[in-house]
């Protein structure tokens, strides 16, 4: 625990120290007015102009977003569980009901993020933004998970997961998570678009050739 501390104490102050620097650059870049300013800086302060542009797949990134936020908050609250003593190792497959009931429950999330990163790209197809990401990320780990467990009723393992609980893994998936994905993008999209902190050039950089 003392250790925990101390390394989120030390992660603090370092991004306290990089938020300080980057809020200076991007008050100094707010007030350029001409182009040829930029080109007196050097390694990564040359693309602060491009960084912030829409990208060609503005969906597929909302939408992965999305399911990340989904996860990482998963990761973090079922290892809190654990950490804390509520998932005993004894109690065999409790780490992995946990993380699926949680999964399940922080569709909201998932919909908040890829609802308003989608929004900021000026996206305007929000049904289909939802679908994707209620649909994509746990939709390509069920057909693998179906897949394998199709090859395991074929070698009648023990192992196969039943049908019955296929049936409840998709009455989830369906009956509470795509729901509470719709109602985080509902809130998403009735927030305001985010603001970029710094301009974005009419004319995109030039990627130099790699030697």
């Amino acid at each position: 625990m003392n250790s925990l501390i101390i390394v989120l104490f030390l992660t603090g102050m370092v991004a306290m120290i990089l938020l300080r620097t980057l809020h200076k650059d991007i008050a100094r870049y707010n007030q350029m007015d001409s182009g040829d300013d930029a080109q007196e800086e050097f390694g990564w302060k040359l693309v602060h102009g491009d960084v912030f542009r829409t990208p060609r797949r503005g969906m597929l990134l909302s939408v992965f977003l999305g399911s990340g936020t989904q996860i990482f908050f998963m990761t973090f609250i079922t290892l809190l569980f654990a950490c804390l003593g509520f998932l005993s190792p004894a109690n065999r497959g409790a780490l992995m009901t946990c993380a699926m009931v949680l999964f399940v429950c922080l569709g909201t999330p998932a919909g908040y993020v890829s609802a308003r990163i989608y929004k900021s790209f000026g996206g305007e197809q929000w049904k289909l933004n939802v679908l994707l990401t209620a649909l994509v990320c746990p939709g390509l780990v069920f057909g693998v998970f179906f897949v394998l467990n199709l090859l395991l009723w074929a070698k009648e393992s023990s192992a196969a997961i039943p049908f019955t609980t296929l049936l409840a893994l998709l009455a989830l998936w369906f009956g509470i998570s795509l729901p509470l994905t719709f109602v985080g993008a509902y809130f998403g999209f009735k927030r305001r678009v985010l603001e970029n902190p710094v301009r974005t050039n009419q004319i995109p950089r030039q990627i130099p050739e790699q030697s």
